[in-house]
């Protein structure tokens, strides 16, 4: 290469060198900031879990959902902390860099094995909810029938009666079209409560099934972007 070639190239090198330093200061920044956000998201791991209430579906339910809304923020601060590999490490980094790539695999496995228990206290909560329901609807409808079954062993001198003790009086209405009212208006209010339970069950099982189907794609996608994670960062575990 002649003199002219060498000086016409060494402004380019230069400036390439300019930009490699300047790269180790950025690197440094997202590293720290990587650093900070995998703190971050195990406090709020450390909060969900405190107290423990395993075996109870709600609580499970809820915080695997907790679980899935939050991942984002440990895979941005993973690939954050692996940005630049192995260039400008200090020692230290070199066995937690390893220790997290191997982490990454634990939790693409941990959110894989998540999704059956996803789906089976979507079942089990599905099924309480329409126990508590059924159970509250079929209280209600006694009660109806209850009163219902009193009204018409009722005689009308007990209805006028029980008219007169309440402050109130027939508005002209004999004792027998009374009773024939109220007997109508409670099973109106029977064929109600059927159809607000059904209602309210049909409500709480479309935004169950919603959350569930959510958490459950969410929690997919997050073992596939772990287990991507892990695949490239084989350089930290060789290392």
């Amino acid at each position: 290469m002649t003199k002219s070639n060498s000086d016409r190239f060494t402004p380019i090198v230069q400036e390439l060198q300019a930009f490699a330093f300047s790269q180790q200061g950025s690197m440094t920044i997202l590293r720290s900031l990587g650093y900070g956000l995998l703190l971050l998201a195990l406090f709020d791991i450390v909060e969900m879990f405190v107290p423990p209430n395993f075996m109870n579906p709600a609580w499970e339910f809820k915080t695997f959902g907790a679980l899935v809304e939050r991942v984002p923020v440990p895979l941005i601060g993973l690939v954050l902390v692996f940005f630049g590999e192995m260039n400008s490490r200090t020692k230290w980094e070199f066995l937690i860099l390893k220790l997290l790539s191997w982490l990454t695999l634990l939790f693409a496995l941990l959110f894989f094995l998540l999704i059956p228990l996803g789906i089976g206290n979507t079942l089990r909560l599905n099924n309480q909810s329409a126990a508590q329901i059924s159970t509250l609807s079929k209280q209600q409808i006694s009660q109806a029938e209850q009163f219902e079954k009193q009204l018409n062993q009722a005689t009308p001198q007990q209805i006028d009666n029980f008219i007169k003790s309440q402050g109130r009086s027939l508005e002209g209405k004999n004792p027998d079209e009374l009773k024939t009212q109220v007997l109508s208006q409670v099973s109106q209010a029977k064929k109600q409560i059927q159809t607000q339970a059904e209602a309210t069950q049909s409500s709480r099982g479309l935004s169950l099934i919603k959350s569930s189907v959510k958490w459950n794609l969410g929690a997919l996608v997050a073992s596939g972007l772990f287990i991507s994670i892990w695949r490239g960062t084989r350089w930290a575990r060789t290392n």
